[in-house]
């Protein structure tokens, strides 16, 4: 099972301080151009959205599930134990009789059914979402989908990076921002892309990403989409931060023609393919440089 031995080979997430940068043109189009077996994990579990461009084979599905408390009314006394070792109110107890129970805040934690004196708790499973695997060439899928309703995003994270091979690079195109979900994702990598446009918006959100990824103490690197006329100094920030520009996309028209049709930059602008496959090549050098596996 992959993610649970020691990786051999390396992890590279490709993020955003907000959406709408293009992290996810970059994970897909790097993929294609890495000359190599790769697997590509949509993390972004709310609103997936790889398995549009590309067809995929044998595309496998399997449950993802959490524990939760079931509570047996015959033993339970109301004492409220459980209720008072709960920080997120997944069990309210209401005087002395049996606590009210709320799914959907529970974290799984199973302390709970450890404080229980009346041993009255026990745990049952809950699906939470579901993690797909399937191929496309030479690009594994693996791809998380977090069911309606839920909003527990982390334990299905976790799903789908521990259905990553070890010996075989991961392309991580992680959830935007700089929450929960994404410190979930970025910390199964060895790299991180950072991806942002010259923006009021996004060179705040950039900077409060840069901040995240130092405090996992990850190497990072940045690509800037949509490169015009710098007039907020996203440029002049990388430079002064030591940031390495990796990549600069041009807001070039055609390109989001490309992906507004549900196909590839890569594949459809050959001039853009040899981009990324200059970013590939770049993204082997920084983790060569970090001691990363090329």
């Amino acid at each position: 099972m992959g993610g649970q031995t020691k990786r051999q080979a390396p992890r590279i997430a490709v993020a955003s301080g907000k959406g709408g940068t293009g992290k996810t043109t970059v994970a897909l189009n790097l993929a294609i151009m890495f000359d190599e077996p790769v697997q590509l994990a949509d993390c972004d579990v709310e609103e997936p959205n790889l398995n549009l461009f590309l067809q995929f084979d044998q595309l496998d599905s399997q449950p993802v599930t959490m524990l939760v408390p079931e509570i047996r009314a015959d033993r339970c006394t109301g004492c409220g134990a459980c209720s008072e070792i709960c920080r997120f109110n997944g069990l309210v107890s209401l005087g002395t009789s049996k606590p009210l129970l709320f799914p959907e805040l529970c974290h799984g934690c199973g302390g709970c059914a450890l404080v229980c004196p009346a041993e009255a708790i026990s745990e049952r499973p809950l699906q939470i979402g579901t993690v797909n695997c399937g191929h496309s060439n030479a690009i594994r899928l693996v791809e998380g989908r977090l069911d309606v309703g839920v909003s527990l995003v982390p334990p299905v994270i976790r799903a789908v990076t521990n259905q990553l091979f070890s010996d075989i690079p991961a392309i991580l195109d992680a959830p935007p921002g700089t929450s929960c979900p994404a410190v979930a994702t970025l910390r199964e990598s060895d790299y991180v892309l950072l991806v942002a446009d010259p923006t009021p918006f996004s060179l705040h959100d950039l900077k409060l990403a840069v901040a995240m990824v130092r405090e996992l103490r990850l190497p990072c690197g940045v690509i800037i989409n949509r490169a015009g006329e710098d007039l907020v100094g996203l440029s002049r920030y990388c430079q002064d931060e030591g940031l390495p520009v990796l990549l600069s996309l041009p807001d070039d028209r055609q390109i989001a023609e490309v992906v507004s049709k549900g196909q590839l930059v890569a594949h459809c602008l050959p001039e853009y393919g040899l981009l990324f496959k200059q970013l590939a090549d770049r993204v082997r050098t920084e983790l060569q440089q970090h001691g990363g596996q090329p």
